[in-house]
């Protein structure tokens, strides 16, 4: 049946469903978006344990990762890792970056990927800043966050 502009509109037809319709008779939206875990992986681990391997397998040195739990409404983590080179910097954010796309949490978004001195990847739950190590010295960053709770933060 032809619509307002002349084209023919479709939509189920008389008896069909649409997935939607059948998923909430199943009732597959069990949980609403905003209470589903963000931190869960299928593996049975959680994200900061995911971002942590990570860096680790990349051979990225000075691993701190920061609680920021009830500190920031950013994130609940905060890592803050070194690479030896522009390269290596590049190499780390693109590992963890595609085995956070693996494990079912997103893309991230991802700034200062073409110059390699400083990395930052925010995957919601998780902030990761990359850093050659002396603009990780200048900047300081995670002093920052620590300031007042040298507890929180957790050296790898």
């Amino acid at each position: 049946m032809p619509g307002p502009s002349g084209c023919r509109q479709v939509g189920p037809r008389k008896g069909k469903t649409t997935l939607r319709q059948a998923a909430q008779a199943k009732e597959v939206f069990t949980t609403a978006p905003s209470e589903a875990p963000t931190t869960d992986i299928s593996a049975g681990g959680n994200a900061i344990d995911l971002v942590m391997q990570s860096l680790q397998d990349s051979k990225g040195e000075d691993i701190v990762s920061i609680d920021l739990n009830g500190k920031s409404a950013l994130a609940d983590y905060m890592v803050v890792v070194s690479g030896r080179s522009n390269r290596h910097v590049m190499a780390i954010a693109d590992h963890l970056l595609r085995h956070l796309k693996e494990n079912g949490l997103g893309t991230a978004r991802v700034e200062g990927l073409q110059n390699g001195d400083w990395v930052l990847i925010d995957s919601g739950d998780i902030i990761v800043h990359i850093f050659r190590p002396e603009i990780r010295s200048f900047y300081n960053i995670e002093k920052m966050w620590t300031v007042g709770d040298a507890g929180d933060a957790t050296i790898h």
